[in-house]
Protein backbone atom coordinates (compact mmCIF):
# COMPACT_ATOMS: atom_id res chain seq x y z
CA UNK A 1 0.00 0.00 0.00
CA UNK A 2 2.56 2.88 -1.07
CA UNK A 3 6.11 3.09 -0.04
CA UNK A 4 6.19 5.02 2.93
CA UNK A 5 3.27 3.64 4.60
CA UNK A 6 1.86 6.36 6.45
CA UNK A 7 -1.49 7.84 7.14
CA UNK A 8 -2.58 10.76 8.33
CA UNK A 9 -5.58 11.62 10.43
CA UNK A 10 -7.43 14.75 10.90
CA UNK A 11 -9.45 15.51 13.35
CA UNK A 12 -10.70 19.18 13.65
CA UNK A 13 -12.03 18.82 17.52
CA UNK A 14 -10.86 17.15 20.71
CA UNK A 15 -9.70 13.54 19.82
CA UNK A 16 -10.76 12.09 23.11
CA UNK A 17 -14.35 12.68 22.32
CA UNK A 18 -13.69 11.81 18.58
CA UNK A 19 -13.92 7.76 19.18
CA UNK A 20 -14.51 6.66 15.23
CA UNK A 21 -11.48 8.64 14.21
CA UNK A 22 -9.75 7.17 16.99
CA UNK A 23 -10.64 3.16 16.12
CA UNK A 24 -9.44 4.81 12.39
CA UNK A 25 -6.31 5.34 13.93
CA UNK A 26 -6.48 1.94 15.21
CA UNK A 27 -6.96 0.26 12.77
CA UNK A 28 -5.23 2.05 10.17
CA UNK A 29 -2.07 0.95 12.36
CA UNK A 30 -2.89 -2.81 12.99
CA UNK A 31 -4.67 -3.94 9.77
CA UNK A 32 -2.96 -2.04 7.03
CA UNK A 33 0.72 -1.77 8.88
CA UNK A 34 0.61 1.91 8.63
CA UNK A 35 2.63 4.72 10.54
CA UNK A 36 -0.09 7.41 11.58
CA UNK A 37 -0.12 10.62 12.60
CA UNK A 38 -3.07 12.14 14.43
CA UNK A 39 -3.72 15.80 14.23
CA UNK A 40 -6.26 17.16 16.57
CA UNK A 41 -7.18 19.24 19.54
CA UNK A 42 -6.14 17.89 23.11
CA UNK A 43 -8.67 18.24 25.58
CA UNK A 44 -10.11 14.78 26.72
CA UNK A 45 -7.20 11.99 27.25
CA UNK A 46 -7.69 9.19 24.40
CA UNK A 47 -8.03 5.66 25.00
CA UNK A 48 -5.11 4.28 26.19
CA UNK A 49 -4.94 1.74 23.36
CA UNK A 50 -4.14 4.79 20.93
CA UNK A 51 -1.93 6.38 23.47
CA UNK A 52 0.69 3.11 23.62
CA UNK A 53 0.52 1.80 20.33
CA UNK A 54 4.21 2.59 18.93
CA UNK A 55 2.78 3.61 15.05
CA UNK A 56 0.50 5.88 16.11
CA UNK A 57 1.60 9.60 16.88
CA UNK A 58 -0.50 12.50 18.31
CA UNK A 59 0.18 16.00 17.07
CA UNK A 60 -1.98 18.68 19.39
CA UNK A 61 -2.95 21.51 18.07
CA UNK A 62 -4.12 24.66 20.15
CA UNK A 63 -7.58 25.71 20.49
CA UNK A 64 -8.40 29.52 19.92
CA UNK A 65 -10.17 29.91 23.50
CA UNK A 66 -9.50 33.73 23.18
CA UNK A 67 -12.29 33.97 20.58
CA UNK A 68 -14.91 32.64 23.77
CA UNK A 69 -14.76 36.35 25.10
CA UNK A 70 -15.49 37.94 22.10
CA UNK A 71 -19.31 39.88 22.81
CA UNK A 72 -22.34 37.55 21.20
CA UNK A 73 -23.60 40.49 18.43
CA UNK A 74 -20.14 39.44 16.76
CA UNK A 75 -21.09 35.67 16.30
CA UNK A 76 -20.74 35.77 12.64
CA UNK A 77 -16.91 37.81 12.61
CA UNK A 78 -15.91 35.26 15.64
CA UNK A 79 -16.84 32.61 13.69
CA UNK A 80 -14.88 34.18 10.31
CA UNK A 81 -11.93 34.50 12.64
CA UNK A 82 -12.19 30.94 14.29
CA UNK A 83 -12.12 29.77 10.50
CA UNK A 84 -9.00 31.55 9.71
CA UNK A 85 -7.03 30.87 12.75
CA UNK A 86 -7.77 27.04 12.31
CA UNK A 87 -7.11 27.38 8.68
CA UNK A 88 -3.68 28.87 9.33
CA UNK A 89 -2.48 26.27 12.26
CA UNK A 90 -3.99 23.05 10.02
CA UNK A 91 -1.78 24.41 6.73
CA UNK A 92 1.49 24.33 9.54
CA UNK A 93 0.55 21.10 10.45
CA UNK A 94 -0.43 19.31 7.66
CA UNK A 95 2.35 21.01 5.30
CA UNK A 96 5.15 21.19 7.68
CA UNK A 97 4.73 19.50 10.45
CA UNK A 98 3.56 16.01 9.75
CA UNK A 99 5.54 13.69 7.83
CA UNK A 100 4.62 13.39 4.03
CA UNK A 101 1.50 10.87 4.34
CA UNK A 102 0.07 8.57 1.47
CA UNK A 103 -3.56 9.16 2.49
CA UNK A 104 -4.72 12.13 4.14
CA UNK A 105 -8.44 10.92 6.95
CA UNK A 106 -10.32 13.61 6.89
CA UNK A 107 -13.72 13.68 9.92
CA UNK A 108 -16.42 15.99 8.58
CA UNK A 109 -18.24 17.67 10.00
CA UNK A 110 -16.62 20.19 10.74
CA UNK A 111 -16.30 21.25 7.13
CA UNK A 112 -14.66 24.69 7.51
CA UNK A 113 -11.82 24.89 6.87
CA UNK A 114 -10.65 21.47 7.32
CA UNK A 115 -11.68 19.84 3.91
CA UNK A 116 -9.98 22.98 2.30
CA UNK A 117 -7.21 22.78 4.24
CA UNK A 118 -6.61 18.38 3.65
CA UNK A 119 -7.90 19.48 -0.18
CA UNK A 120 -4.52 22.04 -0.10
CA UNK A 121 -2.60 19.24 1.87
CA UNK A 122 -3.20 16.22 -0.32
CA UNK A 123 -2.38 17.77 -3.85
CA UNK A 124 0.69 19.63 -2.50
CA UNK A 125 2.19 16.48 -0.90
CA UNK A 126 0.64 14.01 -3.35
CA UNK A 127 -1.56 11.97 -1.04
CA UNK A 128 -5.26 10.28 -1.07
CA UNK A 129 -7.58 12.77 0.22
CA UNK A 130 -10.20 10.70 2.15
CA UNK A 131 -13.67 12.52 3.99
CA UNK A 132 -15.46 10.08 6.83
CA UNK A 133 -18.92 11.71 6.43
CA UNK A 134 -20.10 11.76 9.94
CA UNK A 135 -22.98 14.04 9.45
CA UNK A 136 -23.36 17.62 7.57
CA UNK A 137 -21.64 20.54 8.78
CA UNK A 138 -23.78 23.18 7.53
CA UNK A 139 -26.55 21.10 9.49
CA UNK A 140 -24.96 21.86 12.61
CA UNK A 141 -24.23 25.64 12.10
CA UNK A 142 -28.25 25.85 11.06
CA UNK A 143 -28.90 25.12 14.38
CA UNK A 144 -27.76 28.54 16.08
CA UNK A 145 -28.03 30.61 12.57
CA UNK A 146 -30.98 28.96 11.28
CA UNK A 147 -30.95 27.08 7.43
CA UNK A 148 -31.48 30.81 5.64
CA UNK A 149 -28.98 32.65 7.29
CA UNK A 150 -26.25 33.64 4.05
CA UNK A 151 -23.04 31.92 5.97
CA UNK A 152 -24.83 28.86 6.28
CA UNK A 153 -25.32 28.73 2.33
CA UNK A 154 -21.74 29.58 1.69
CA UNK A 155 -20.75 26.44 4.41
CA UNK A 156 -22.64 24.09 2.55
CA UNK A 157 -21.13 25.12 -0.81
CA UNK A 158 -17.64 24.87 0.74
CA UNK A 159 -18.75 21.57 1.59
CA UNK A 160 -20.25 20.21 -1.69
CA UNK A 161 -17.31 21.62 -3.42
CA UNK A 162 -14.33 20.49 -1.52
CA UNK A 163 -15.99 17.19 -0.40
CA UNK A 164 -16.73 16.24 -4.43
CA UNK A 165 -12.86 16.83 -4.74
CA UNK A 166 -12.17 13.95 -2.29
CA UNK A 167 -10.42 10.50 -3.69
CA UNK A 168 -12.77 8.55 -1.93
CA UNK A 169 -15.43 9.18 0.80
CA UNK A 170 -17.14 6.72 3.67
CA UNK A 171 -19.92 7.63 5.36
CA UNK A 172 -22.22 6.38 8.63
CA UNK A 173 -25.65 5.41 7.08
CA UNK A 174 -27.88 3.76 3.98
CA UNK A 175 -29.56 7.07 4.50
CA UNK A 176 -26.35 9.69 4.05
CA UNK A 177 -25.09 7.30 1.39
CA UNK A 178 -28.58 7.62 -0.74
CA UNK A 179 -28.03 11.89 -0.16
CA UNK A 180 -24.79 12.04 -1.01
CA UNK A 181 -24.93 10.41 -4.63
CA UNK A 182 -28.15 11.75 -5.49
CA UNK A 183 -27.46 15.66 -4.37
CA UNK A 184 -24.12 16.00 -3.53
CA UNK A 185 -22.53 14.27 -6.47
CA UNK A 186 -20.27 12.18 -3.84
CA UNK A 187 -19.96 8.02 -3.80
CA UNK A 188 -19.42 7.10 -0.51
CA UNK A 189 -18.66 3.65 0.63
CA UNK A 190 -20.82 2.68 4.28
CA UNK A 191 -18.74 2.19 7.10
CA UNK A 192 -21.11 1.33 10.39
CA UNK A 193 -20.03 2.04 13.68
CA UNK A 194 -19.09 -1.14 15.26
CA UNK A 195 -17.95 -1.31 19.01
CA UNK A 196 -14.25 -2.55 19.45
CA UNK A 197 -13.19 -5.39 21.80
CA UNK A 198 -13.07 -3.34 25.28
CA UNK A 199 -17.31 -2.65 24.69
CA UNK A 200 -18.46 -5.82 26.68
CA UNK A 201 -20.43 -6.68 29.54
CA UNK A 202 -18.56 -5.91 32.84
CA UNK A 203 -17.52 -8.34 34.96
CA UNK A 204 -18.52 -8.49 38.45
CA UNK A 205 -15.06 -7.95 40.29
CA UNK A 206 -14.83 -4.97 37.51
CA UNK A 207 -18.40 -3.63 38.34
CA UNK A 208 -17.01 -3.50 42.12
CA UNK A 209 -13.87 -1.70 41.49
CA UNK A 210 -15.62 0.44 39.43
CA UNK A 211 -18.09 1.66 41.87
CA UNK A 212 -15.66 1.84 44.49
CA UNK A 213 -13.76 4.34 42.06
CA UNK A 214 -16.35 6.54 40.94
CA UNK A 215 -17.98 6.88 44.69
CA UNK A 216 -17.02 10.40 45.37
CA UNK A 217 -18.48 11.38 42.33
CA UNK A 218 -21.84 9.67 43.77
CA UNK A 219 -21.35 11.08 46.58
CA UNK A 220 -21.87 14.40 45.95
CA UNK A 221 -25.91 15.06 44.43
CA UNK A 222 -27.12 17.75 41.96
CA UNK A 223 -28.99 19.78 44.36
CA UNK A 224 -31.09 18.18 47.29
CA UNK A 225 -29.95 15.68 49.18
CA UNK A 226 -31.35 11.94 48.16
CA UNK A 227 -31.37 8.65 48.08
CA UNK A 228 -28.11 7.86 46.68
CA UNK A 229 -26.72 10.21 49.34
CA UNK A 230 -28.55 8.19 52.06
CA UNK A 231 -27.28 5.08 51.24
CA UNK A 232 -23.71 6.10 50.58
CA UNK A 233 -23.54 7.26 54.11
CA UNK A 234 -24.76 3.92 55.74
CA UNK A 235 -22.39 1.68 53.31
CA UNK A 236 -19.75 -0.52 54.77
CA UNK A 237 -16.00 -0.57 54.02
CA UNK A 238 -16.59 -3.89 51.44
CA UNK A 239 -19.91 -2.66 49.30
CA UNK A 240 -20.96 -0.15 46.82
CA UNK A 241 -24.34 0.83 45.55
CA UNK A 242 -24.48 -2.11 43.37
CA UNK A 243 -22.43 -4.64 45.07
CA UNK A 244 -21.32 -6.15 47.67
CA UNK A 245 -17.64 -8.13 49.01
CA UNK A 246 -17.80 -11.06 51.33
CA UNK A 247 -13.81 -12.45 51.46
CA UNK A 248 -12.92 -13.35 47.58
CA UNK A 249 -16.84 -13.40 46.79
CA UNK A 250 -18.83 -10.22 45.00
CA UNK A 251 -22.22 -10.18 44.62
CA UNK A 252 -25.24 -8.11 43.06
CA UNK A 253 -27.44 -6.56 45.92
CA UNK A 254 -30.82 -7.12 45.18
CA UNK A 255 -32.62 -4.23 46.42
CA UNK A 256 -30.01 -1.96 44.58
CA UNK A 257 -31.45 0.76 42.38
CA UNK A 258 -31.72 0.39 39.00
CA UNK A 259 -28.77 2.32 36.57
CA UNK A 260 -29.52 3.79 33.52
CA UNK A 261 -26.68 5.48 31.60
CA UNK A 262 -27.01 8.32 28.99
CA UNK A 263 -24.02 9.98 27.56
CA UNK A 264 -24.31 13.37 25.72
CA UNK A 265 -22.88 16.48 24.56
CA UNK A 266 -25.30 18.98 25.98
CA UNK A 267 -26.04 20.46 23.17
CA UNK A 268 -29.28 21.60 21.56
CA UNK A 269 -29.78 18.66 19.29
CA UNK A 270 -30.69 16.84 22.75
CA UNK A 271 -33.39 17.46 24.62
CA UNK A 272 -32.81 16.70 28.11
CA UNK A 273 -36.43 17.80 28.73
CA UNK A 274 -37.90 14.32 28.05
CA UNK A 275 -36.02 12.70 30.36
CA UNK A 276 -36.76 15.02 32.81
CA UNK A 277 -40.22 14.91 32.31
CA UNK A 278 -39.91 10.83 31.86
CA UNK A 279 -38.01 11.11 35.49
CA UNK A 280 -40.96 13.11 37.81
CA UNK A 281 -43.38 11.07 36.19
CA UNK A 282 -41.70 7.55 37.82
CA UNK A 283 -41.02 9.04 40.76
CA UNK A 284 -44.98 10.09 41.01
CA UNK A 285 -46.34 6.94 39.91
CA UNK A 286 -43.66 4.90 42.08
CA UNK A 287 -44.86 7.31 45.36
CA UNK A 288 -48.52 6.66 45.10
CA UNK A 289 -47.81 3.40 44.33
CA UNK A 290 -46.10 2.53 47.39
CA UNK A 291 -48.61 4.42 49.76
CA UNK A 292 -51.19 2.56 47.96
CA UNK A 293 -49.27 -0.97 49.39
CA UNK A 294 -49.21 0.13 52.77
CA UNK A 295 -52.89 -0.07 52.96
CA UNK A 296 -53.26 -2.68 50.16
CA UNK A 297 -52.52 -6.93 50.53
CA UNK A 298 -50.45 -6.66 47.87
CA UNK A 299 -47.11 -8.98 47.23
CA UNK A 300 -43.87 -7.53 47.19
CA UNK A 301 -43.30 -8.94 44.07
CA UNK A 302 -46.50 -7.18 42.82
CA UNK A 303 -45.71 -3.68 43.83
CA UNK A 304 -41.68 -3.50 43.68
CA UNK A 305 -40.25 -0.85 41.58
CA UNK A 306 -36.61 0.32 41.65
CA UNK A 307 -35.45 3.30 42.42
CA UNK A 308 -33.43 4.86 39.57
CA UNK A 309 -30.22 5.99 39.24
CA UNK A 310 -29.48 8.19 36.15
CA UNK A 311 -25.71 8.89 35.29
CA UNK A 312 -25.16 11.37 32.60
CA UNK A 313 -21.62 11.38 30.93
CA UNK A 314 -20.13 14.06 28.45
CA UNK A 315 -19.36 17.89 28.55
CA UNK A 316 -21.39 20.27 26.54
CA UNK A 317 -22.34 24.17 26.68
CA UNK A 318 -26.03 23.12 27.61
CA UNK A 319 -25.20 21.06 30.94
CA UNK A 320 -24.78 23.89 33.60
CA UNK A 321 -28.42 24.77 32.70
CA UNK A 322 -30.06 20.96 32.90
CA UNK A 323 -27.76 20.98 36.21
CA UNK A 324 -30.23 23.92 37.53
CA UNK A 325 -32.95 22.29 36.23
CA UNK A 326 -32.78 18.66 38.31
CA UNK A 327 -31.70 20.60 41.34
CA UNK A 328 -35.30 21.71 41.20
CA UNK A 329 -36.91 18.65 40.95
CA UNK A 330 -36.96 17.32 44.17
CA UNK A 331 -37.31 13.61 43.41
CA UNK A 332 -37.79 10.98 46.03
CA UNK A 333 -36.83 7.66 43.99
CA UNK A 334 -34.92 8.89 41.18
CA UNK A 335 -31.34 10.62 41.18
CA UNK A 336 -29.32 12.26 38.90
CA UNK A 337 -25.76 12.34 38.96
CA UNK A 338 -23.18 14.15 35.75
CA UNK A 339 -19.90 13.19 35.40
CA UNK A 340 -16.85 12.85 32.59
CA UNK A 341 -15.19 9.11 32.62
CA UNK A 342 -11.62 8.03 32.37
CA UNK A 343 -11.89 6.68 28.77
CA UNK A 344 -11.30 2.48 29.93
CA UNK A 345 -14.21 3.63 32.75
CA UNK A 346 -16.76 4.74 30.03
CA UNK A 347 -17.01 1.08 28.51
CA UNK A 348 -17.38 -0.44 32.55
CA UNK A 349 -20.30 1.68 33.34
CA UNK A 350 -22.25 1.12 30.07
CA UNK A 351 -21.23 -2.94 31.14
CA UNK A 352 -22.59 -2.50 34.51
CA UNK A 353 -25.74 -0.52 33.35
CA UNK A 354 -29.40 -2.05 32.97
CA UNK A 355 -30.75 0.49 30.62
CA UNK A 356 -29.26 3.31 28.09
CA UNK A 357 -31.21 6.36 26.81
CA UNK A 358 -30.65 8.24 23.91
CA UNK A 359 -31.92 11.70 23.25
CA UNK A 360 -29.54 12.21 20.09
CA UNK A 361 -32.15 13.37 17.31
CA UNK A 362 -29.09 14.41 14.34
CA UNK A 363 -29.08 18.33 12.47
CA UNK A 364 -29.33 15.76 9.06
CA UNK A 365 -31.33 12.92 10.25
CA UNK A 366 -28.68 11.19 8.61
CA UNK A 367 -26.11 10.20 10.62
CA UNK A 368 -26.27 7.92 13.80
CA UNK A 369 -25.57 8.32 17.50
CA UNK A 370 -22.09 6.18 17.79
CA UNK A 371 -23.31 6.18 21.83
CA UNK A 372 -25.46 3.44 21.33
CA UNK A 373 -23.23 1.22 19.15
CA UNK A 374 -21.13 1.19 21.88
CA UNK A 375 -24.34 0.47 24.79
CA UNK A 376 -25.11 -2.19 22.46
CA UNK A 377 -21.25 -3.83 22.41
CA UNK A 378 -21.73 -4.08 26.15
CA UNK A 379 -25.33 -5.97 25.46
CA UNK A 380 -27.27 -2.82 26.96
CA UNK A 381 -30.70 -2.09 25.83
CA UNK A 382 -31.62 1.46 24.42
CA UNK A 383 -34.53 3.86 24.34
CA UNK A 384 -33.85 6.38 21.69
CA UNK A 385 -35.62 9.26 20.18
CA UNK A 386 -37.06 7.93 16.85
CA UNK A 387 -36.01 9.56 13.87
CA UNK A 388 -35.35 9.11 9.95
CA UNK A 389 -32.51 6.63 9.68
CA UNK A 390 -32.17 5.20 13.50
CA UNK A 391 -34.13 2.19 12.67
CA UNK A 392 -30.63 1.01 10.64
CA UNK A 393 -29.60 0.50 14.09
CA UNK A 394 -32.40 0.11 16.89
CA UNK A 395 -34.73 -2.32 16.40
CA UNK A 396 -38.14 -1.11 17.68
CA UNK A 397 -38.98 -3.92 20.51
CA UNK A 398 -36.00 -6.46 19.58
CA UNK A 399 -32.76 -4.16 21.18
CA UNK A 400 -34.48 -1.19 21.92
CA UNK A 401 -37.78 0.90 21.80
CA UNK A 402 -38.36 3.89 20.09
CA UNK A 403 -39.79 7.05 20.95
CA UNK A 404 -40.76 10.75 19.53
CA UNK A 405 -38.79 13.84 21.03
CA UNK A 406 -42.71 15.90 21.80
CA UNK A 407 -44.03 15.46 25.34
CA UNK A 408 -47.57 16.31 24.50
CA UNK A 409 -49.39 13.22 26.15
CA UNK A 410 -47.60 13.51 28.69
CA UNK A 411 -50.44 14.22 31.28
CA UNK A 412 -52.50 11.23 29.74
CA UNK A 413 -50.02 8.96 30.52
CA UNK A 414 -51.16 9.29 34.33
CA UNK A 415 -54.37 7.19 33.54
CA UNK A 416 -53.21 5.50 30.56
CA UNK A 417 -54.57 1.92 30.72
CA UNK A 418 -51.27 -0.20 30.73
CA UNK A 419 -52.85 -3.64 29.04
CA UNK A 420 -53.82 -1.93 26.19
CA UNK A 421 -51.08 0.06 25.81
CA UNK A 422 -48.58 -2.48 25.93
CA UNK A 423 -50.29 -4.71 23.30
CA UNK A 424 -50.68 -1.60 21.18
CA UNK A 425 -47.32 -0.67 21.51
CA UNK A 426 -46.02 -4.34 20.04
CA UNK A 427 -48.01 -4.47 17.30
CA UNK A 428 -46.68 -1.14 15.69
CA UNK A 429 -49.65 0.69 16.44
CA UNK A 430 -49.09 3.36 18.54
CA UNK A 431 -49.99 7.24 17.64
CA UNK A 432 -47.51 8.90 15.28
CA UNK A 433 -46.10 11.23 18.77
CA UNK A 434 -45.03 8.35 20.61
CA UNK A 435 -43.29 9.97 22.93
CA UNK A 436 -45.19 7.90 25.85
CA UNK A 437 -43.10 5.11 24.83
CA UNK A 438 -40.21 6.66 27.08
CA UNK A 439 -42.54 7.58 29.84
CA UNK A 440 -44.34 4.63 29.62
CA UNK A 441 -41.58 2.18 30.24
CA UNK A 442 -40.92 4.32 32.97
CA UNK A 443 -43.59 5.01 34.67
CA UNK A 444 -45.88 2.34 33.99
CA UNK A 445 -42.44 -0.18 34.45
CA UNK A 446 -42.90 -2.67 31.47
CA UNK A 447 -38.94 -2.31 31.76
CA UNK A 448 -38.38 -1.75 35.79
CA UNK A 449 -41.46 -3.71 37.27
CA UNK A 450 -40.12 -6.29 39.26
CA UNK A 451 -36.49 -5.47 39.10
CA UNK A 452 -34.00 -7.04 39.57
CA UNK A 453 -34.74 -10.53 39.12
CA UNK A 454 -38.52 -10.38 37.20
CA UNK A 455 -38.19 -7.73 34.46
CA UNK A 456 -38.74 -9.81 31.23
CA UNK A 457 -39.73 -7.29 29.07
CA UNK A 458 -36.10 -5.83 30.43
CA UNK A 459 -34.09 -8.96 29.78
CA UNK A 460 -36.18 -9.74 26.10
CA UNK A 461 -34.33 -6.14 25.23
CA UNK A 462 -31.49 -6.94 26.46
CA UNK A 463 -30.85 -10.66 24.87
CA UNK A 464 -31.37 -8.22 21.48
CA UNK A 465 -28.74 -5.98 22.26
CA UNK A 466 -26.52 -9.03 23.04
CA UNK A 467 -27.71 -10.06 19.68
CA UNK A 468 -26.69 -6.64 18.03
CA UNK A 469 -23.28 -6.16 19.77
CA UNK A 470 -21.69 -9.45 19.02
CA UNK A 471 -22.87 -9.53 15.36
CA UNK A 472 -20.72 -7.31 14.19
CA UNK A 473 -17.54 -5.61 16.03
CA UNK A 474 -15.18 -2.73 14.39
CA UNK A 475 -12.34 -4.41 13.23
CA UNK A 476 -13.93 -6.86 10.97
CA UNK A 477 -16.06 -3.70 9.57
CA UNK A 478 -13.79 -1.73 8.78
CA UNK A 479 -11.28 -4.85 7.49
CA UNK A 480 -14.77 -5.23 4.88
CA UNK A 481 -15.59 -2.02 4.44
CA UNK A 482 -12.52 0.80 4.61
CA UNK A 483 -9.66 -1.13 4.13
CA UNK A 484 -10.25 -2.07 0.56
CA UNK A 485 -11.40 1.50 -0.90
CA UNK A 486 -7.83 2.74 1.43
CA UNK A 487 -5.69 0.60 -0.45
CA UNK A 488 -7.54 1.54 -3.71
CA UNK A 489 -7.02 5.20 -3.43
CA UNK A 490 -3.59 4.60 -2.34
CA UNK A 491 -3.08 2.81 -5.18
CA UNK A 492 -4.41 5.32 -7.54
CA UNK A 493 -2.35 8.00 -6.72
CA UNK A 494 1.22 6.45 -6.43
CA UNK A 495 0.10 5.04 -9.77
CA UNK A 496 -0.40 8.87 -11.06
Amino acid sequence: MGKRGRACVVVLGDLGRSPRMQYHALSLARQASFQVDIVAYGGSIPHEAVLNHPSIHIHTMAQPRFIQYFPKILYPVTLLLKAFIQFTMLLWFLFVKVPAPDIFLVQNPPSVPTLIAVKWASSWRRAAFVVDWHNFGYTLLALSLGRNNLLVSLYRWSENHYGKMATGSLCVTKAMQHELDQNWGVRAKVLYDQPPEFFRPALLEERHELFCRVRKDLCHPIGVYDFISRELENQELNETLFTTKFNADISLKQNRPALVVSSTSWTPDENFGILLEAAVMYDRRVAARSKGSETAEISEEQHHYPNLLFIITGKGPEKEMYEEKIKRLNLRHVAFRTMWLAAEDYPLLLGSADLGVCLHTSSSGLDLPMKVVDMFGCGLPVCSVSYSCIQELVKDGKNGLLFSSSSELADQLLVSNSSFFLKDYFTKSTAEDSSNVLVFCLCEQILFKGFPGNCDALMSLKAGAMETGSSGRWATEWEDCAKPLITQVVSQIADS
